[in-house]
């Protein structure tokens, strides 16, 4: 299984590794184009903010090459948000592949924007989530949503109804971190793989 992780300038890249270590799996962390390309699976990870991250992508290409990957993708967090139309932060244009917006949470005194801890995903609707509990713990850290849309294959509540993850054709996204969110994250991962 060959497993390529795209390097850009999005951290959080080694817990990925670390993750996907534990579950007996290698991948390599790349920019490299024909590695990205020729990969079995490629994940897409991130932390970050999206307008810097998708200037980094199109100065390498890397925007023109994700977009026509035909094995399975996975954006995690921003690689997700990335993969979508737009986001508002800083008024981004995203790759697109998901047609779906970003949007800012709405900041009120009951929510502390961002949302960071433990929350449940729930309506469940991929591969993805084989033998993944309804209502199972996933640990998030951000300030920005998918809109809940015809491409959501689970949602999460956090003032608002949004996306925790979107799916069309061979590209699948988490707004959680799966490589942080223990067991269930790790069977995440591991369905990913299986695809």
């Amino acid at each position: 299984m060959n497993v390529a992780i795209v390097k850009y300038n999005a951290g959080n890249i080694q817990s990925v590794l670390f993750a996907l270590d534990r579950i007996g799996v290698n991948a390599e962390v790349t920019d490299d184009i024909v590695k990205i390309q020729q990969a079995d699976k490629v994940i897409f990870p991130g932390v970050g903010e999206a307008s810097s991250a998708m200037r980094y992508l199109k100065e390498r290409k890397l925007d023109e090459v994700i977009r026509e990957l035909k094995q399975p993708v996975l954006g995690i967090c921003l690689g997700m948000q990335l993969l979508c139309k737009h986001s508002e932060e800083n008024d981004t244009p995203c790759l697109g592949i998901v047609p779906v917006n970003i949007k800012k949470f709405p900041g009120d005194k009951a929510l502390k924007v961002p949302q960071i801890g433990w929350n449940n995903i729930y309506d469940l609707r991929s591969p993805l989530f084989k033998e993944i509990p309804q209502n199972s713990y996933i640990y998030n850290v951000h300030g920005y949503y998918a809109q809940d849309s015809q491409y959501t294959i689970a949602k999460c509540e956090y003032g608002i109804v949004y996306a925790a993850a979107v799916s069309k054709d061979n590209f699948y996204g988490v707004q959680f971190h799966a490589e942080k969110s223990a067991v269930v994250g790790e069977s995440i991962l591991k369905n990913f793989i299986a695809l």
